[in-house]
């Protein structure tokens, strides 16, 4: 695995990852997306395929035990998000460098797989309680789950000196900026 590089987005739930993500691909960078497997369920218009692989528990075990993973984590109990390595071959093969928004631990993970084609990037969100707004302004959660992902995002925010760089997300414009200075800059960079 020595094509193209990695840009590893990682966040706490709610503070912004994936809307950086999308802003990112806009840009001019010959990016593309790496599609994360999870065995949780599907959410309201996400499509199997192009935002994740939807795998049952038992399909995405079985993917573990065959090797399949270049990474993976169980992030909360039973549901499981992880990189496969044919994602990555799919990418590279054509001519991509590789965008990822996974999760904190699983960003850990590749950086440490493959540290010099690797940028790793933590954004963060203002406080946890503007986290909190955030992610009841979606509407996707019930109160249980809402306490899981802060109690979690706590965790997580103890992580950010593991990555290159830490963006703080409390300007949108001002995050973007600096994301893209710094992709820029990483994928104009020779090994």
């Amino acid at each position: 695995m020595d094509e193209g590089k990695l840009i590893i987005l990682c966040a706490p739930s709610g503070s912004g990852k994936t809307t950086l993500a999308k802003f990112l691909l806009k840009q001019n960078f010959n990016l593309g997306f790496s599609i994360s497997a999870t065995s949780r369920q599907s959410r309201s218009g996400e499509i199997d395929g192009k935002d994740y692989y939807f795998l049952s528990l038992k399909d995405f075990k079985n993917k573990i035990k065959n090797e399949e993973f270049l990474e993976y984590e169980e992030v909360y109990d039973g549901i499981y998000y992880g990189t496969l390595r044919s994602e990555l071959n799919r990418l590279w093969s054509l001519g991509l460098n590789i965008l990822f928004d996974i999760d904190v631990q699983g960003g850990i993970n590749l950086k440490n797989i493959l540290p010099k084609k690797s940028l790793s990037i933590f954004i963060q969100p203002p406080s946890i309680k503007i986290l909190k707004k955030r992610l009841k302004k979606r509407n996707t959660e019930s109160e249980k789950n809402i306490s899981l992902r802060i109690s979690k995002a706590k965790e997580e925010l103890s992580y950010s000196n593991k990555f290159d760089l830490v963006i703080i997300n409390k300007d949108l414009m001002e995050a973007e900026k600096k994301l893209k200075n710094a992709v820029l800059s990483f994928i104009k960079k020779t090994i």
